[in-house]
């Protein structure tokens, strides 16, 4: 490596990436279900003192009952037509295939991907699934990416959603099997020494995103606000890391992203996260 590589790699390693506060805010709600008028009415309560955290008097509710809609279309149009920033639904509208831990069904399906507006998939009220402290309050929020550095969108709006004094996990869980294959083909290049590539690039792999999140905790104790971050980074694989710290740290809700400019299906590993993880509302936006 000569001079200028040494620096480059110097010069590069000391560019951190910074995190800017800016707290979204909400003032139309969407509550989307396959109810009728009388079950509707108990759901959208449940759900406004769940999402506390993000109503400070000036956030407006409505509900669609299974009269509301008949196709995916009608609910597409319903949703142009009350133009929410929220909306909260269930998998598997308007079917029994809620049974089955195979998709979220063909209405939530289009709905992630058809609207840019943030979508809370909470536990379906039939399944029985969800877990003791789901659709209490959202005191234990997690923030989840193997992408966590520079994406203030994703820790923005984890931060809205956590209730005060409550504590908002920001989390990077780094693909171990893809960290694998490639340290698979490294091992074939004879002038790279395996074992010192290994440790090193496994290391920065950790280090950009805990750079990150600290800037974000550094920040956030500048604003003074009321929620406390932890700390997150590690290498696995990403269902069973999450599976796990959910029931460690009893999460009550996930915040990731679903939607990616240049793709019409669900972001990478976000679908079968969201299949997968049926026992705790997800924030998919």
């Amino acid at each position: 490596m000569t001079n200028l590589d040494q620096f480059e790699s110097v010069f590069k390693s000391s560019d951190k990436a910074v995190f800017n506060y800016v707290r979204p805010t909400y003032t139309n709600g969407l509550i989307v279900t396959d109810l009728d008028a009388v079950h509707v009415s108990d759901f959208t309560n449940q759900i406004r003192g769940y999402l506390s955290a993000i109503d400070d008097g000036g956030l407006q509710w409505a509900a669609l009952t299974s009269d509301d809609f008949q196709s995916v279309q009608e609910l597409l149009e319903q949703i142009e037509k009350r133009k929410p920033d929220l909306i909260v639904t269930y998998r598997h509208l308007k079917s029994k295939a809620w049974q089955w831990p195979y998709s979220l069904g063909e209405y939530l399906d289009v709905m992630t991907q058809a609207t840019e507006v943030p979508v809370l998939v909470v536990p379906h009220p039939e399944a029985g699934r969800a877990y003791a402290q789901s659709l209490i309050n959202t005191d234990r929020v997690m923030a989840i990416t193997d992408h966590m550095t520079g994406d203030d969108d994703l820790v923005n709006t984890a931060m809205a959603f956590t209730a005060d004094q409550g504590t908002c996990w920001l989390t990077h869980v780094e693909n171990q099997a893809v960290f694998e294959r490639y340290m698979e083909t490294i091992s074939k290049i004879p002038q790279v020494n395996t074992d010192i590539a290994r440790e090193a690039i496994a290391a920065q792999l950790l280090k950009e995103p805990t750079d990150y999140i600290a800037a974000c905790k550094t920040e956030i104790e500048r604003h003074k606000l009321s929620v406390q971050i932890e700390l997150l980074v590690v290498m696995g694989r990403r269902i069973d890391e999450y599976r796990q710290l959910i029931v460690d740290h009893e999460i009550d809700l996930l915040v990731m992203h679903t939607k990616t400019g240049d793709h019409l299906a669900m972001q990478g590993a976000a679908y079968p996260l969201a299949v997968d993880l049926r026992q705790i509302p997800m924030l998919m936006i």
